[in-house]
């Protein structure tokens, strides 16, 4: 068991959720993840990201006993440890370390109810692990962000995916014209609070992408080539917006039960 506040593993978790942590996981191929949901999800997961260390202490490992970890590098460390490590406030005594899946994006296909999504240049970590969260939960095929968005591996990003990171592949840093040439056919729909379209009368033909913008300033739609369909979602309430996570969530369930129909 590792007791000793000066112990290398501490400062290399550190490394990869401190300041400098995308660096450090774009070098490595590594990340971090904490808790018992994303323990269990590392531990069972065949396609996900897949787990190099289990580092655990007592109180943790009991709360995952009914997993084998045989296949797995466990390392017990004290409570005190696990709070050096951590970057949540109370630690549930389960920290892995994980390896960055090796996505190729060139090798997706459409099967012609395809549903994807593209977030372009968000920022806030709780909104990309939501809707990573939420594609999951909605059958969505794929989450693609553009350039300069959110790192989807940092550990806020991840703690908000509740674990559905290692059920639906994630590619970043994709230009909206790649994928233009990769799926020149898919139907491309924004989401605008400035659109007249509703999207409950949005007709879905074949594969389709749905595209969200930065927080603060949306997409300019220009940048995104021809044929793209704006909606916007109705709503009844006084409510001036929605937050982005909320938004994207309500778009992902219509266009599932759009494409399910």
């Amino acid at each position: 068991m590792i007791e000793s506040l000066h112990s290398p593993h501490i400062a290399r978790v550190k490394a990869l959720i401190g300041s400098k942590g995308a660096k450090e996981r774009r070098e490595t191929g590594l990340f971090v993840t904490e808790g018992v949901q994303c323990a269990r999800e590392s531990i069972a997961s065949v396609n996900g990201p897949q787990i190099k260390i289990l580092y655990a202490t007592a109180e943790g490992l009991s709360k995952i006993s009914e997993l084998d970890l045989t296949s797995v590098e466990l390392i017990e460390v004290s409570t005190a440890v696990m709070k050096a490590m951590s970057d949540t406030v109370s630690p549930q005594g389960l920290i892995s370390l994980c390896y960055k899946p090796e996505e190729d994006f060139s090798e997706v296909t459409a099967t012609g109810r395809s549903t994807f999504i593209y977030l372009y240049q968000i920022q806030d970590p709780g909104n990309a692990g939501t809707i990573v969260r939420t594609a999951d939960a909605m059958g969505i095929s794929a989450v693609i962000t553009s350039p300069d968005s959110v790192d989807m591996f940092s550990p806020k990003v991840v703690r908000s995916t509740a674990g559905s990171l290692w059920n639906i592949p994630v590619y970043e840093g994709i230009t909206f014209d790649r994928i233009e040439k990769q799926f020149p056919k898919i139907q491309k729909i924004l989401l605008s609070s400035h659109a007249s379209t509703s999207l409950l009368d949005l007709n879905i033909a074949g594969d389709c992408i749905a595209i969200f913008g930065n927080e603060a300033r949306g997409v300019d739609v220009s940048a995104l080539g021809g044929s793209v369909t704006e909606v916007t979602i109705p709503m009844a309430g006084r409510a001036e917006s929605l937050n982005l996570s909320a938004a994207a969530s309500i778009v992902m369930f219509t266009l599932s039960s759009k494409v399910a129909g």
